[in-house]
């Protein structure tokens, strides 16, 4: 009769299960993200490189500047800005509100194009090409979001976390928001930590509204009636139509 020894099988088990437990823990690729730096540009609500166009009549709460276009390329009155200053490279500013601060306008210009390359440029996303790039009625958890397209928001989003979660969106295109969508916050989420950074065009939808710091490569478009809470930071221009834009809260 063969006989099956079970006893040294059973050591040799015993001992690799007390290995496993005694190995340190091996960290998750995914680490949560600090926020993305804005040095100087963290002031501004609007700031271009190339100039901001205005529909009558807007409401921006926060800084406005241009550089290093001239200040006659600021389409704003001195009443829309309410609780920020709106600065200039000359004097040909929107008058008699406007600040003449053309060293001050190159230095948040230049951090604002460094925010921007932060933001591109961080590793191990948590998610690729979620949705293939639509978004729209989904709930996102904070952490980094890459995506190899544009992004589309067809219906409301929320984004989930507390006011110490971050959310960075590396995108490869643009952002289009659909006309009465919403970018909503929850859990106690900041829009001071939500960073998106887009290759392309930005369009906020018609009476959409949205949530986040734009770090655009080119054009920033919100169309008519639209709100922002947040920053729109753009390489080139900022498009405005009846729209009101207000810094986030810190």
């Amino acid at each position: 009769m063969i006989q099956f020894h079970t006893k040294p099988k059973a050591i040799f088990l015993a001992t690799l299960l007390s290995a496993m437990l005694a190995a340190p823990a091996i960290a998750s690729a995914s680490q949560p993200q600090a926020p993305v730096k804005l040095g100087s540009a963290g002031t501004f609500a609007l700031l271009s490189k190339t100039g901001i166009t205005n529909v009558y009549a807007s409401v921006i709460k926060g800084d406005v500047g241009t550089s290093p276009i001239t200040g006659a390329a600021i389409g704003l009155t001195c009443g829309e800005i309410a609780g920020g200053i709106l600065y200039t490279v000359d004097a040909a500013g929107p008058l008699p509100c406007s600040v003449t601060a053309a060293t001050l306008l190159t230095s948040a210009v230049s951090d604002m194009e460094t925010a921007y390359l932060d933001a591109a440029g961080r590793v191990l996303p948590d998610h690729i090409n979620l949705g293939s790039g639509e978004i729209g009625g989904m709930t996102l958890k904070p952490g980094l979001y890459k995506f190899g397209t544009g992004v589309s928001i067809s219906t409301d989003v929320k984004l989930s976390g507390g006011p110490k979660d971050v959310w960075i969106f590396q995108i490869a295109g643009g952002i289009k928001q659909a006309s009465a969508t919403r970018v909503t916050l929850v859990g106690g989420a900041l829009a001071k930590n939500i960073f998106w950074q887009a290759a392309d065009v930005v369009a906020i939808g018609t009476t959409a509204h949205f949530e986040g710091v734009v770090l655009a490569k080119t054009l920033v478009s919100v169309n008519t009636g639209a709100t922002v809470n947040g920053r729109l930071l753009a390489q080139t221009a900022v498009t405005l139509q009846k729209n009101r834009v207000t810094q986030p809260a810190q």
